[in-house]
This record gives C-alpha cells, structure tokens and sequence, in this order.
C-alpha cells in the first residue's frame, strides 16, 4: 500500500519466500515487523502513533491480504522495529485483530530493549492482556528480572547479524543455546535469513547462508545454516524447553527439548570466546576446556536406550570445519550417557531418526557481474514487481506499463513512492537504486528518463557509486542530473550539495531523453540525446562503485533502456 487507496499484495519477494518456506515446513511460523510505514500512514508526520487508526488498519489489511491471496497465516505481528512503542496503538491493534476474526495473531513487543516495555507492562494490566511476547534484539544472552515477572514468552526476536564465515557460526551456535540457558528465550531468530544483496552494501554477508549473484545462480551454503540444522532439524515450533541448568562445568552450554510425545533432543556447545563473537554486543571473556561431561535422563526418559549423534567442529586453526556429521549412536546406560567434549563443538543428540544432511548439486560456479548488461524492462507479466539486479536504496522501483504511450515505452521501470516514507533508518531525500560491480572504475551508462514532476522534477544516472542502506544520505560517486525545469547538474554526491558542473540543458517533463554517462579514469563526460552536453570535469574520488538510477525527490519518474557498459 504504497497510497491509502492502493492494496496491492503482489509486491516484493516476501510474498514467495514465505511460501517456499511453508512448503519446507509448514509448521514454520510467520512474523511480520513493520521498519518503515508508508508516509500517508502519518498524515504528514514522521510518526506512526498519531492516527492509531489508520496504522493497525494498515497492518490488519496486510495480514488479511496475506490469506486472502496467498492462503497464509500470519502468527505473529510486531509493533516498530527498534523504535517507540505506543501502549495505545497496541491495545488498539488487538481490537482491530479481534474484530477482523484474527484472534490467533499474537502480538509481539516492543523489538528493541526489555525496557521499558517489561516495566510498562508490570504496571498496565490492559496492556499485559493484550502482548503475548516481550521481543528484545541483540540482548547478549541475558534478560531483565521486569521480564521474567511478567511471566511472558521472551524471545531474542532479532540477533546474529554477523559475517557468516566460522566466527559467525561460533556466535550463532553460541546465542542458539545460551539465550535460553542465560535469558529464559524461547526463540532466536535471526538476521538475515539469506545475504541475497551486493556485498558491499551495510552488512554484507550478514546472512545464514549467502547468495549474492542471481545472475550467475551462485550460492553458498555456509556454517551457520549447518549450526542451524542442529537445532531445527531436531525440533519444531511447540517443543519445550526442559528446565535443566544448562551450564556445563568445563565452559559451554547445552538444552534439552521435547515434543511432549516421549521424543527428546539436546543440543551441546562449546564455543570458544574468541571464536564466537557476535556483531553486537560486546562479549566478556570466558574460558572453555576440553571436557568429559555425563548427562543423566530421568523420567520418562530412563527408558531412552540409544540416542542419534550428530556433530559439527569449527575448525579456525586447521581451516578445516567438520559440519553437521553423522556420528555412531550413543548407548545410553541406565539413564546415563558421557561425552568427551572439546572446544568449538555442537554435538546434537536425539531420539529422532529423521536428520538428514542433503547430497545436493553444485551451483554454478561464481561470476562478477556481466560488464555489458542491458534491461529494456519489456515484460508482460513479471514474476515480481522489481527488475532483477537493481538494489533499490531509498524509494521502490517497479516494473510499470505506460498504455498511453503509444511507441517505444510502454514498458518501464517507475520510482513510485511519492512521499518519504515514515523512515526507520536515515534514507535519503532522494530516490536511488543501484546495480553492477562495486569494484568497477571506467563505465558507460546509458538509460531513457522520463520526469513526471512539473516544475521541479528531476532524475538522474550515476557511476562509481560507493554506499547505500543504513548510511545512503552519505552516498559519493559522479551524478549526472537533469531538472524539468530545463537545467542540468554533475555532483559528487546523492544529496546533490558537491556541484562539479551545472548549466542549460533543455530537458522537460512529459518527455522522454536519453541520458548518457561516461567515466574514465579522473574525467567524465555526459551526453543528452546522443549530444554532448558537458565533459572534462575532474573526478578525484570515489576511485570504483556502482551504476545507479533515482530521482531528486519521492516523485514519479520512468527509466527505460538501461546499458551499463564497464571496463
């Protein structure tokens, strides 16, 4: 709903994944966080609580859209992600829920701290009766005693976030277990599921596994997803936790689970410090040795004879990680079993004969992204609403059929978000998707424009592009910009404030040009309509970056044809 009168359910690639996942899976359970609303959500205000309203209305559609289109069940919805939460809103937004027959969605809040939400909710019997779990992000293992006198689930509702080479399957096989065993969580989820985004960008590899390069189809499987497996493929949503004192005497952590059917899975670590380091937050030294650890089983579980052993080494000295391997069962004798345990280990022991370790086929082998790519935009019925490869920053740039035109563009890529959005991070003032190599310095890009806004309207293409996300509003490269008021610019920058020529062009609205950029080693030059319109200004920095198209503002505006030419 990129406007009020604009349910659209068909948008993005969530849509699909959730899908694939329910496939897998189908007790996976589903989240939705709101990061940014769209602006008219605030009326004009950077702030999502004024019209409380208008927001759970906003959330309940898309939970509603959700089953309607895609026959998905939305278990669980957030409030903001890491920002204020309203005690209005939400009690606001579990009548809504109600009233709309979607009692089964349970509220999560508040995605930031334990505090103040644990303290607000010991003190607000309303808003205790409508937050079913208090969600903190990166809490370090540990909780609050507000939060466990609320006797609500707790869960680490975002975490990780750490390179994914072996330190960061260190860290996630270390918060998997000891979020539980120091914090009371039930649930870690992390952040992200899959880098599937230029790997310079904020957070690159940041994701359990990586998959970065649609064009080439290479992927990689990398040592979180395998410490994942420990857990996951051992248990499932609705297995409990069995109160044990998870602390193992040589250093290292393990938690026993059940299914409450007689199946049983514990899942042992014994990370290292150093080698199991998160992003955040800092992590006090602790020391692990080499261990013999016994486990009894009691209850029902006396009569447990063999348990299924799977294991994973991180190996950081030798380079030579053992991952997720079927061991030879353990014999358990008299409700007792022992292991010798040593350092940067997940042992998984169950009662579960079903883990697997798939044979699957190689993907492709990996490629830089091609020198020479074009997209002319010109498709029909696109499976997803965005062009492949183009990375959009700040504002959505869609596939669009233009029927009032009567030639060359009826099929277009549009920026289509018309008022800066309430924002969760600093975008930008201006709109931006990139596409290419970062590592690219000598490029050609070439693209149609198409200004929508009158006036004061404008567009630009770029090379040597250097930063996007979190940190956009300080993007540097070479921006060639034309206005619809007939003038043109080059600047440094996205925010448009480091001008390195300006002067006449003749551009329009309503009209399409074609824009034409070109850099080489310290020059660049431009072209409008195949003409040369400025050349010879100096560029000094950044020396390598991205291709990219935007607007100046949240503003309609068509590209088609797009060339990138590097080298």
């Amino acid at each position: 709903m990129h406007y009020e009168n604009d349910e659209n359910y068909f948008r993005g690639y969530e849509w699909w994944l959730m899908k694939e996942a329910k496939k897998r899976n189908p007790r996976i359970k589903l989240i939705g966080l709101p990061w940014t609303f769209p602006a008219w959500i605030g009326k004009g205000e950077n702030w999502p609580y004024d019209y409380p309203d208008v927001t759970a209305y906003y959330i309940v559609s898309w939970i509603l859209g959700a089953k309607q289109y895609h026959d998905l069940d939305i278990d669980y919805v957030g409030v903001w992600n890491e920002r204020a939460f309203s005690s209005k809103y939400i009690k606001l937004l579990r009548y809504t829920l109600d009233k709309h027959g979607l009692q089964q969605v349970r509220i999560v809040a508040s995605d930031r701290l334990w505090e103040p939400i644990s303290f607000v909710l010991l003190l607000d019997s309303e808003l205790h009766g409508v937050v079913d779990v208090i969600g903190a992000h990166y809490p370090g293992t540990k909780t609050v005693p507000n939060a466990l006198l609320t006797k609500k689930k707790l869960w680490s509702s975002e975490d990780y976030s750490t390179f994914n080479d072996e330190v960061g399957a260190g860290c996630w096989a270390r918060i998997l277990n000891q979020n539980y065993v120091n914090g009371n969580m039930t649930s870690t989820i992390a952040w992200n599921l899959v880098a599937s985004y230029y790997e310079e960008l904020p957070f690159g590899r940041c994701g359990l596994m990586t998959a970065q390069e649609p064009w080439s189809g290479h992927y990689k499987v990398e040592a979180p997803i395998w410490i994942t497996a420990h857990t996951t493929q051992f248990t499932q949503p609705g297995w409990s936790y069995l109160q044990v004192d998870g602390h193992l005497e040589g250093g290292g952590s393990f938690v026993a689970l059940t299914d409450g059917l007689g199946n049983l899975t514990i899942i042992i670590e014994t990370m290292t410090h150093n080698h199991s380091q998160c992003i955040r937050p800092p992590l006090l030294h602790f020391s692990v040795t080499p261990q013999r650890a016994t486990f009894y089983l009691r209850g029902s579980f006396y009569m447990v004879e063999t348990l299924q052993v799977w294991h994973s080494r991180l190996g950081f000295e030798s380079g030579n990680s053992s991952l997720f391997q079927q061991l030879h069962p353990v014999k358990v004798w008299k409700g007792s079993f022992s292991l010798d345990l040593n350092v940067d280990e997940v042992y998984t022991l169950t009662t579960l004969k079903t883990g697997q370790k798939c044979g699957c086929p190689e993907p492709p082998p990996p490629q830089p992204f091609p020198s020479n790519y074009k997209d002319d935009f010109n498709i029909r019925n696109p499976p997803f609403s965005e062009a492949p490869n183009f990375a959009d920053q700040t504002g959505v740039f869609e596939y669009f059929v233009n029927a009032s035109d009567p030639g060359d563009h009826v099929f277009t890529l549009r920026q289509v978000v018309v008022q800066r959005p309430i924002t969760w991070a600093s975008d930008a003032d201006q709109t931006i998707s990139l596409i290419g190599n970062f590592q690219w310095v000598n490029m050609t890009v070439t693209c149609d424009i198409y200004i929508e806004k009158q006036r004061d309207g404008g567009v630009f293409i770029a090379g040597r592009v250097d930063n996007g996300g979190i940190y956009v509003r300080r993007t540097k490269g070479v921006f060639f910009w034309v206005f619809a008021d007939g003038t043109y610019r080059v600047t440094g920058d996205l925010a448009g404030e480091e001008i390195l020529m300006k002067g006449l062009s003749g551009v329009r609205d309503n009209a399409w040009h074609t824009l034409t950029l070109n850099i080489q080693g310290t020059s660049a030059s431009g072209l409008l309509n195949g003409y040369p319109l400025w050349e010879n200004v100096t560029i000094s920095k950044p020396s390598n970056g991205w291709a990219a198209i935007g607007t100046r503002s949240f503003e309609f505006a068509q590209f088609d044809n797009f060339h990138v030419e590097a080298g």
